[in-house]
């Protein structure tokens, strides 16, 4: 006992650094590593995401309560939810908020009657595209513009709906159309899940290349 409490005598002020930091990384700024590729082509396997923890909350730190309410999130935003359906941490973009009624027919979405528009783009250097043929377009609709991949065998959930959102739940859905688990499978995210946004990679390395760095991907926007 008196050597336990002479180390921590001695490792005092790295004890509170360490405790500081971790605080900081639950409630303020973390980084998440993306293991899969639900989220193609916006976010790589193996990219090392900045995740804004204050974005929409600030919490007591290591727990979901929140003592300050900041914003909610907003259609289109990349967003981190500790999931208690899917038993796991999501990363996925909001399609839907509350109040919404979405649709998807055959990958094409529709939220609130509206249809959502789609541009073919080119997109390169995705390795699972070797395995899985996939084409890529760009989806727009109101706060919606980005990247979606769809792959040529399209999935069991390519069509739903339409469903209404419910007051204090999100719907969320992986860019990677057809190969993402999501709301299709887990159902609404609760708001006091979702514990921040991304917009950027912090850092990217390349499981298929030895976890070789992509510089090209450092810093990069997800917007």
């Amino acid at each position: 006992m008196r050597s336990f409490k002479a180390f921590l005598q001695r490792n005092r002020g790295f004890i509170v650094f360490l405790l500081c930091m971790f605080m900081f990384r639950s409630a303020v700024a973390d980084w998440n590593v993306v293991p899969s590729g639900s989220m193609l082509p916006t976010i790589r396997i193996g990219d090392r995401i900045f995740v804004n923890r204050a974005a929409y909350d600030l919490r007591v730190p290591f727990t979901h309560l929140s003592l300050y309410h900041v914003a909610d999130p907003q259609r289109g935003d990349i967003v981190i939810a500790d999931s208690s359906a899917a038993g796991e941490r999501l990363v996925k973009r909001v399609i839907g908020v509350p109040g919404d009624v979405v649709a998807l027919r055959q990958n094409v979405l529709w939220v609130n009657g509206q249809r959502a528009s789609y541009q073919p783009a080119m997109v390169a250097g995705v390795a699972a595209d070797h395995g899985d043929p996939a084409s890529y377009a760009s989806e727009d609709l109101g706060r919606l513009h980005h990247l979606v991949r769809l792959s040529r065998w399209p999935g069991p959930v390519s069509s739903f709906g339409p469903v209404a959102v419910p007051a204090g739940r999100y719907l969320l859905m992986g860019d990677n159309r057809d190969d993402s688990m999501d709301s299709r499978y887990f159902g609404f995210v609760p708001r006091d899940e979702i514990v921040g946004r991304t917009r950027y990679v912090a850092i990217s390395l390349d499981p298929a290349r030895h976890y070789l760095p992509r510089s090209g991907r450092f810093g990069a926007s997800l917007d």
